[in-house]
């Protein structure tokens, strides 16, 4: 069973909400430079990897400002700590998630957008960058070999 409080089990799973939107932000901002760059050269110079900002920065997760030095949370986690969703033990009660037995209207379109904008389409847009680069690869490979 869960062994702390309530407001232990909403940081724990705000901060799991957190990170996992990082780590699929940070997969779709790499699988896209990559495609720039290997699939338009001429416009993957532009996005000379030192020079760009942070893939947290990228999709409104938490980094710091480079201007202000604000901090920002991604609205997508922290909307179960407000009204809108909610966090709670899992079923199995050892850890807490997105309480994803939705009760209200609100709770349901969280998920829902949760599903679309933060899962689908990062994946579909991980899953174009690779299948391009790998077309790309595939068509070069032929015009070399014509050669």
């Amino acid at each position: 069973r869960w062994l702390f409080n309530r407001a232990m089990c909403t940081i724990y799973a705000f901060c799991g909400v957190l990170f996992g939107l990082c780590s699929l932000s940070s997969l779709t901002v790499l699988s896209t430079v990559c495609c720039l760059k290997v699939c338009y050269p001429a416009y993957g110079r532009c996005w000379d990897v030192s020079s760009m900002p942070t893939p947290l920065s990228v999709n409104r997760t938490l980094f710091p400002t480079p201007l202000t030095g604000q901090i920002h949370l991604s609205q997508e986690s922290c909307a179960p700590v407000q009204p809108w969703g909610s966090y709670g033990p899992e079923p199995y009660g050892t850890a807490c998630c997105i309480a994803w037995e939705a009760s209200s209207r609100e709770a349901t379109l969280y998920i829902l957008a949760l599903f679309i904008f933060c899962y689908l389409l990062p994946c579909l847009l991980i899953l174009a960058s690779y299948s391009l680069i790998l077309w790309t690869v595939r068509v070069s490979r032929r015009a070399v070999r014509q050669h």
